[in-house]
């Protein structure tokens, strides 16, 4: 006897189609009401699976969020090596800020935070999935500059990160000024003024009292 014809299925799983629903639906909610207000029954109806399908995915709504949020925020392209410190870090910051500044992502961020200082375990998940990757990028920019010898080899490379991110962090989350090209401009250029070696300026501590005649020591 012979054997019966194999079957070849085209497309994407069925799994993987539901997976991919699945976040994009929660990625609206999570848009439209936050982490905390996302309806899981909701986002199951919408998605055309039951919640128990989702739960076996993901254990909790933050999980679901930080999935939701990651494949979004990952289709943002890779920063060039242009050879200028300046030119990559505005276009490690530029492409991002676009994105985040489209739409609510701060009502997003502020529940995984929320959740990061609350529950250790999915603050480690959580820093590797978004907070690393983006530092490694940068802390690769930061180590070619040095090679290069455009800013010192004692840079405080951590910090100049802070520096560079933390404002961007601070309007997305307050939203009290745009997030646009003018603005990561400002950021990185404030950030370099910061890291060129200092000339005339007198040493750390030292105080000129106005009042006080020179030589007089009193």
């Amino acid at each position: 006897m012979s054997e019966a014809p194999t079957t070849v299925r085209r497309g994407r799983p069925r799994n993987e189609k539901a997976r991919e629903t699945i976040l994009d639906v929660a990625m609206e909610a999570l848009l439209d009401h936050g982490v905390a207000a996302m309806n899981m029954d909701t986002v199951a109806a919408a998605a055309g699976v039951s919640k128990a399908t989702i739960y076996r995915w993901w254990p909790s709504k933050e999980t679901l969020a930080m999935d939701a949020l990651y494949r979004k925020w990952e289709s943002a392209p890779a920063a060039p090596d242009t050879g200028s410190l300046r030119d990559d870090l505005r276009n490690l910051l530029w492409p991002w800020t676009e994105l985040i500044a489209r739409r609510p992502y701060g009502r997003v961020i502020a529940g995984l935070l929320g959740q990061v200082v609350t529950d250790p375990e999915f603050a480690l998940t959580y820093r590797a999935r978004f907070l690393e990757q983006r530092r490694d990028h940068g802390r690769m920019i930061l180590q070619q500059a040095i090679a290069r010898g455009e800013i010192p080899a004692r840079t405080r490379i951590e910090t100049v990160l802070d520096m560079l991110y933390g404002p961007v962090y601070h309007r997305l989350m307050h939203g009290h000024a745009p997030l646009d090209h003018t603005f990561v401009d400002d950021i990185v250029d404030v950030v370099l003024d910061g890291l060129r070696p200092r000339t005339n300026q007198h040493p750390r501590h030292e105080t000129t009292n106005p009042e006080r005649p020179q030589g007089d020591t009193r």
